[in-house]
């Protein structure tokens, strides 16, 4: 009788389990394609923006050029030159779309926008791997794919978003590994591909932030041979791909790529991107809403559960990532891309915390006031705001901007919304705040303002035509601009170099057939002999010898 029973609850187990089994699976493909939608419309509507995105179409675009057996994805170039900066996964991940769909910008961002959004179910995955309720994992994934840094950057022709999606899965297989020894593999895997997208550098630092969990929530696992022998899986190609460039570039390689790139980020500003040891905080601040108002509560939260695996991860993620990287001298913006899952995991924790205290339809006794009033206070602020700054951009500005005035009705009604719930104590404020939050963004994207450092400088695509038109091919211009810019030089298909007044008028003497891209006070001022304009656009001129061309 007893065996009968033990079968009985046994089968029972088992068909609950392959139920949970298939409704995770629906969440994880509803999640993916949620974000699918959100990473991938109007992807190549905006041309690509300097820095990160030009540079990586380039490398990209030059290791698609090349023949295969040239190893040009192995040994990567930047305008002919050793391209040292960083392993070219992504770039070979974009040279592949570029041959399957030809260059252009939806071609360079696909990759990394498909990874961020594959990185949304893993985080789903995880919040299922330390929270009890479904429903922790959900708000947390949901919180996830509505953050504005993950949206724009993960759309983005950059390796941050595959950064994420690399992360995720190293973290999702690690904690898989506490009941299942075979995800140590998964675990190996996750850190070398990160490792072999953003350099040893970075791979270190998230695994160690990884094992530094395992040692406060799982400590036999580290004393356990699998999970090591995972790692030491991922680590050899690594190991091979550093070796491989060494052996062909020689400690050149070695001092630009450890040195000069990674570890001298730490105590210099690279590139005098600098600041202050605050600049990640203030980063969180400005980008995180509307989930910034809850954060104080799941701090709290975490630290009173922090024997339980989801606070113990999201404080060690969080606190230890968050304090390199503000130490560090170099600070840019997408450094903190990685804090972000943690930030998602408590928020998720205490929406699911809000969740059930709020009021319900049809139960009688219910706490008077779960929710603060404050809460409402803010909600209609930003309402007040959204409402405001539609009125302005969509009948007051000339020329009116339809689509952000469209942007921010959606935030004025989903604050309006989220103010009458809050104030009756509806806990449906929390699907209102998720969904409409969602939905903005989804008109963000759609909209010309979600790469908006295109509008710090002129527009490319034009003088880029220019240069095209008139330039032969390969030829280096000089331009009277002070910055370099790597979208320009991408679009060109030709280096475009910043030149001081003194460096134009000796290149002017000694080269035969130099090209200028100038604007006109300058062009007045270094009064060229000889000089032939061959076109202008956006308020830049292409000047060249008379006779050439």
């Amino acid at each position: 009788m007893n065996d009968e029973k033990f079968q009985i609850i046994s089968g029972l187990e088992m068909r609950l389990q392959r139920g949970n089994y298939r409704e995770d699976w629906l969440f994880c493909l509803g999640l993916g394609i949620a974000a699918l939608i959100l990473f991938t419309v109007q992807l190549g509507e905006l041309p690509l923006r300097d820095w990160d995105e030009g540079l990586v179409a380039q490398v990209a675009r030059e290791i698609w050029q090349a023949p295969f057996e040239s190893l040009t994805w192995l040994y990567p170039t930047q305008w002919g030159e050793p391209y040292f900066n960083k392993p070219t996964l992504v770039h070979s991940l974009i040279a592949l779309t570029y041959a399957i769909g030809g260059v252009s910008e939806w071609t360079a961002r696909l990759p990394g926008a498909m990874l961020t959004a594959l990185s949304v179910p893993f985080l789903y995955g995880i919040g299922r791997e330390v929270f009890y309720p479904r429903s922790s994992a959900l708000f947390s994934a949901l919180v996830y794919l509505t953050l504005l840094p993950v949206v724009r950057q993960g759309r983005l022709a950059m390796l941050d978003g595959a950064i994420l999606c690399f992360m995720l899965l190293m973290v999702w297989c690690l904690l898989r590994a506490r009941r299942d020894y075979r995800y140590s593999l998964g675990v190996g895997i996750g850190f070398g591909l990160i490792c072999l997208t953003k350099g040893v550098m970075v791979g270190i630092l998230l695994v160690a932030i990884a094992i530094g969990f395992i040692a406060w929530d799982t400590p036999r696992l580290l004393r356990l041979p699998y999970l090591w022998i995972g790692l030491m899986f991922g680590v050899a190609p690594v190991a091979l791909w550093y070796y491989a460039q060494w052996q062909h570039y020689g400690a050149s390689f070695l001092g630009t790529n450890l040195v000069d790139q990674s570890l001298q980020r730490i105590w210099t500003g690279v590139e005098g991107n600098a600041g202050p040891p605050w600049y990640y905080l203030l980063e969180i601040l400005k980008y995180t809403a509307p989930w910034l108002l809850f954060l104080p509560l799941a701090g709290k939260l975490a630290w009173d559960n922090r024997t339980l695996s989801w606070a113990k991860l999201a404080i060690v993620w969080g606190v230890i990532y968050l304090i390199v990287i503000s130490l560090m001298t170099t600070k840019l913006p997408w450094y903190v891309l990685p804090f972000y899952p943690a930030f998602a995991l408590l928020i998720g924790a205490q929406l699911t915390e809000l969740w059930n205290r709020g009021q319900r339809v049809g139960i009688r006794y219910q706490p008077p006031l779960p929710y603060s009033l404050g809460w409402a206070s803010w909600f209609g602020v930003l309402s007040i705001a959204a409402w405001a700054g539609m009125v302005y951009f969509g009948w007051m500005q000339s020329p009116r901007d339809l689509g952000l005035a469209m942007v921010l009705a959606a935030v004025g009604i989903t604050m309006t919304l989220a103010t009458m719930l809050v104030l009756s104590q509806d806990r449906q404020f929390v699907v209102i705040l998720l969904w409409g939050t969602y939905l903005t963004f989804v008109l963000f994207v759609m909209s010309s303002h979600w790469v908006w450092e295109l509008a710090e400088s002129y527009p490319v695509k034009p003088v880029a035509a220019l240069i095209q038109q008139h330039a032969p091919d390969g030829q280096s211009i000089y331009t009277s601009y002070p910055h370099n810019r790597p979208s320009l030089n991408f679009y060109s298909d030709r280096p475009v170099l910043p030149a001081s007044n003194q460096q134009l008028n000796r290149r002017w003497e000694r080269d035969d057939r130099p090209f200028f891209l100038l604007d006109e006070p300058t062009f007045t001022n270094l009064n060229l002999e000889a000089a032939q304009v061959k076109g202008t656009a956006e308020g830049w001129m292409l000047v060249t010898k008379e006779g050439n061309g």
